[in-house]
């Protein structure tokens, strides 16, 4: 028989969590609700943990940027974003800091991953198909490594 959790327990378990990193409020809702914990306890104490300043979107959309950009494009960076229940308002304010260092995000995992220029039309497409993989525009890794004329 389980137990429900009250919303101090709900608290103390979600301060569990944000102390190994941070979580978007949705995600951490989804993180307590899979013990099937009372949604509405859960929502009560996470409104809490926002207002003691303990969990924040905003913080998390920074998180997410320092450990992602530099290695991922503006698309991989927007998709799991929104995947975490982010409102596309933080997303849209982020979106100039990732714009920015797209650029240069895109070169350099394609130095560290090719380094040359592709020699031939498959050779084209693999690299194209890695870097799309990482979330950057066809249109970016074009202007990047060349169209390959036979």
């Amino acid at each position: 028989m389980h137990l429900r959790m009250d919303r101090t327990e709900l608290k103390k378990q979600a301060l569990k969590f944000l102390a190994r990193r941070e979580y978007s409020k949705r995600e951490l809702r989804s993180r307590l609700a899979e013990k099937g914990e009372d949604i509405e306890a859960i929502d009560e104490a996470l409104s809490e943990l926002e207002s003691e300043g303990w969990l924040s979107d905003r913080r998390y959309v920074e998180q997410i940027l320092n450990a992602r950009l530099g290695r991922y494009g503006r698309e991989h960076v927007v998709h799991e974003l929104r995947s975490k229940g982010v409102s596309e308002t933080l997303i849209e304010g982020a979106l100039p800091r990732i714009v920015e260092m797209e650029a240069g995000a895109l070169k350099s995992v394609w130095e560290k991953k090719f380094g040359r220029k592709p020699c031939d039309r498959k050779e084209l497409g693999r690299q194209a198909r890695f870097l799309q993989s990482r979330g950057f525009s066809l249109g970016e890794i074009m202007k990047l490594i060349g169209h390959f004329e036979d």
